[in-house]
């Protein structure tokens, strides 16, 4: 980098293609939008037929176009925002310099070196000659050091001043080149395929090209007001209110997974930054799993018999190898099931009221997502259903239908206000019924975020008359709304359900810091967690497990809620099939989103009584 370049650069100009990239990316979100939520679900709604499914997919590939061109478009803009922001930093210790060294009488040169004027040092009989001197950059004290001595050596008082400001030019456009250097090829990285294909290898480049430029635009963004560390809602939605829109979309572009979970913002800006984060997992997922079919090794091997010792003839197994790599295909193939499954929801919704929005997601491990049907933030009424043992990624679109059930029956009741219903897998549940699910480690680890995320939603919902809030758990998700209401005492949550539950981490319903009144409960008289007897405090002693088993309102976790003890409310349910039942242990732990019980929920969640 000369001097003449950084001179001439104008960063306005590179701000300039920022905002127009920005533009462009608005309007492909805008095209997605109208394309996904009017269009799309316009056809869902009054077209049936092999055209009709045709035109679908169509669709979706064009809104996912639409998705990829926004995503770059807003990555690209971050990248010239950064881009101009360091060399405009640059530019502006290259013309300091210029300033002061012309306000002291010397000239800055067409190439950057300093001249300056003839003088004469006191006591000296005449005038030195005045010169040119080039800077160095990058100094330190030693070199500080040599300088101050030359200038004390040489004749001409001037000599000292111009070496100063012609190291602060030098330096200048040392940062200018450094720069430059920097993002060269993280601009040059910001090209899409000649196609018009949005593949699963694009969206692995957006993962690249976002990180690449999330670490060359640090010094940007770290101009830009952090959110806060506390993670607390209400400051998190009033640091997003403090950010111009430009700010908000280069947090978005760099920081989508982190935005997406920040409780308390609007639900479709963290909607928008979890599909961001959905679709570049899915398309690392299917690329890992595409890499792993390549790898297949032989099946199968004759059969050794192991009473003769010899091949059978005709007789085949499967390999080792094989064996041990279909174990990993199939993990890898349920590591992606739960992403279709939130996917597909957005590619079925078919009017505002049940259109889906993404919260919360991590692909990672186990998985976690949080899936409302319907939006929070407009709604009148708003479930959040925390599933239990066994939930996880790979099995939410089974959860996310129950979601589906009771926002619609919500709305059949009460079609006069709106409902929201939200499928909250934001922890990692237990995956074993006489291990896992009997320790309390797991709730204890999910009562703070849901806490958090139970007043974000009432932070995100402006209503002038409040949001009607209900908190419902099954199974082992009961604890987890049961440990959440104890912990938090001012919970915005006006009315708690729990079915199938082992119990709720307390003794009575008071403890839930609402109205017992308000705390419903139901178990089916064959679910098996009717028998799940708690644990006796003394191991040793056969005659403490007796008394603890036999006591009648005493389950794993507490107090069982449908006892008269617990004093909350209880409903009825069905019976519910026998264990066995189709091969199912427990068949009637899952039967809670039946007619009858699913009409008495609906009719709690929009605030009637029984």
């Amino acid at each position: 980098m000369d001097y003449a370049t950084l001179k001439a650069f104008k960063p306005t100009e590179f701000e300039g293609a920022a905002d127009g990239y920005r533009a462009l990316g608005n309007a492909a979100q805008a095209a997605k939008s109208h394309i996904e939520n009017t269009v799309a679900t316009g056809m869902r709604k009054s077209l049936s037929g092999e055209s009709a499914k045709a035109s679908q997919k169509q669709l979706q590939a064009l809104a996912k176009n639409f998705h990829y061109t926004l995503t770059e478009c807003h990555v690209i803009s971050t990248a010239l925002n950064g881009f101009a922001y360091d060399f405009a930093a640059a530019k502006r210790k290259l013309e300091a310099a210029v300033e002061d060294a012309r306000a002291d009488g010397c000239t800055v040169t067409e190439n950057g070196s300093v001249s300056y004027p003839a003088g004469r040092k006191p006591g000296a009989e005449k005038d030195t000659e005045g010169g040119t001197v080039t800077g160095t950059p990058g100094g330190n004290a030693t070199s500080d050091a040599l300088d101050r001595q030359a200038a004390n050596i040489h004749p001409n008082p001037h000599y000292g001043k111009a070496i100063g400001y012609a190291d602060r030019i030098a330096d200048a456009l040392k940062e200018a080149t450094d720069a430059d250097t920097k993002w060269e090829p993280k601009i040059r990285a910001l090209k899409a395929d000649d196609d018009l294909t949005v593949s699963d290898r694009d969206w692995t480049d957006v993962t690249a090209d976002t990180g690449g430029v999330r670490e060359a635009a640090d010094a940007y963004l770290d101009a830009i007001k952090p959110p806060p560390k506390n993670d607390w809602p209400q400051d998190n939605a009033n640091w997003w209110k403090g950010l111009t829109d430009e700010q908000r979309e280069a947090y978005i572009s760099m920081h989508p997974a982190s935005i997406g979970a920040l409780d308390g913002l609007p639900s479709d800006v963290r909607d928008d930054a979890n599909r961001t984060v959905l679709a570049e997992q899915r398309a690392a997922k299917q690329i890992e799993y595409d890499a792993w079919l390549k790898k297949e090794p032989e099946h199968y091997k004759p059969y050794i018999s192991p009473v003769t010792g010899r091949e059978v003839k005709g007789a085949m197994v499967p390999t080792d190898e094989w064996k041990e790599w279909e174990e990993k295909r199939k993990k890898l193939e349920n590591g992606y099931k739960g992403m279709d499954a939130i996917q597909s929801r957005f590619n079925s919704f078919t009017s505002e009221s049940n259109r889906p929005y993404l919260l919360g997601f991590d692909g990672d491990n186990m998985g976690r997502a949080i899936v409302s049907i319907g939006n929070p933030d407009t709604a009148d009424n708003v479930v959040t259903y925390v599933p239990g043992t066994f939930a996880k990624l790979e099995s939410i679109g089974g959860d996310m239908d129950r979601a589906v059930a009771l926002q619609a029956e919500a709305e059949r009741q009460d079609a006069a206000h709106s409902t929201a219903s939200i499928v909250w897998l934001g922890y990692d549940a237990p995956q074993g019924i006489m291990t896992d699910a009997t320790e309390t480690k797991w709730a204890d680890n999910a009562k703070e975020p849901l806490g958090n995320f139970i007043q974000g939603l009432e932070e995100s919902n402006h209503r002038p008359n409040g949001v009607n809030q209900t908190l419902m758990g099954h199974s082992y998700g009961s604890l987890v709304v049961g440990e959440t209401m104890e912990m938090h005492i001012d919970l915005p949550v006006d009315n708690a359900i729990m079915v199938g539950s082992p119990g709720v981490g307390v003794d009575h319903a008071k403890d839930l810091n609402i109205p017992p009144d308000h705390v419903f409960a139901a178990t089916a008289q064959n679910d098996l967690i009717n028998v799940a007897p708690p644990f006796a405090k003394d191991y040793l002693s056969p005659k403490a497990y007796w008394d603890t088993f036999f006591d009648g309102d005493a389950i794993v976790h507490g107090t069982d809620p449908t006892s008269e003890d617990f004093g909350g409310q209880v409903f009825e349910v069905p019976d519910g099939k026998l264990p066995g039942t189709d091969w199912e242990m427990m068949p009637a732990h899952s039967q809670y989103w039946d007619e009858k019980p699913l009409g008495t929920m609906g009719k709690i969640v929009t605030g009637g009584r029984l």
